[in-house]
């Protein structure tokens, strides 16, 4: 279960993330923490929150916002809000370390999502390109698509193809989420050295 100071690492994207309030500490009213991102991370896949927002405080750095078709650059001090159902994406185009304060409304189970995906990669259990294997994307898909969904393919798509999916995925012994990624805090582990660096939601 995700708690204060947790800290969460993934070392393909560099991103680092520190719960400062969890939805077990706020009623569920919000998430709130503290993401590092390192210099010139890649830009990750546009997705959305249905049922959320998000507000963003640069408190060092910048961080690269592509949002509406448009591409903002956020400075110290600056902030950003993003309604439900926006799609966007956002990564670190300068030449030093972006810290950022990132609160999500409601909370719903989004620190569950990320100590899932973060282990997934700690753990090695992702491709060369840092995302995990389609089956398990699958269930990753399914289980969480009330908190972050791909912009792309359409949502009609994603549900057909991963429902079809999901049977085939537990049998293969994959599962939506593990219970020993919500235990503790997330270790860095080394990176083979063919993988490539791909940004995190």
């Amino acid at each position: 279960m995700a708690h204060a100071n947790q800290i969460l690492h993934n070392p393909l994207t560099g991103q680092t993330i520190r719960f400062v309030r969890t939805g077990q500490e706020t009623g569920g009213q919000l998430l709130e923490m503290e993401s590092t991102f390192r210099a010139h991370s890649v830009e990750p896949t546009a997705h959305f929150h249905p049922h959320q927002a998000e507000d963003f405080t640069v408190l060092s750095g910048e961080l690269t916002i592509r949002i509406d078709g448009k591409q903002l650059t956020l400075k110290p001090g600056h902030t950003l809000h993003i309604p439900k159902n926006k799609v966007h994406s956002m990564w670190n185009n300068s030449d030093a370390e972006t810290v950022v304060n990132w609160q999500v409304r409601p909370a719903l189970d989004t620190a569950e999502f990320f100590e899932t995906v973060t282990g997934l990669v700690n753990d090695g259990k992702v491709t060369p390109k840092g995302t995990p294997p389609l089956l398990q994307t699958a269930l990753l898909a399914r289980r969480f698509a009330h908190v972050f969904r791909l912009a792309k393919p359409p949502q009609l798509v994603q549900t057909l193809v991963f429902g079809l999916l999901t049977p085939f995925a537990y049998a293969a012994g994959y599962r939506p989420t593990y219970q020993k990624y919500g235990d503790a805090s997330v270790r860095p582990k080394p990176v083979q050295p063919q993988q490539r660096q791909v940004a995190e939601p």
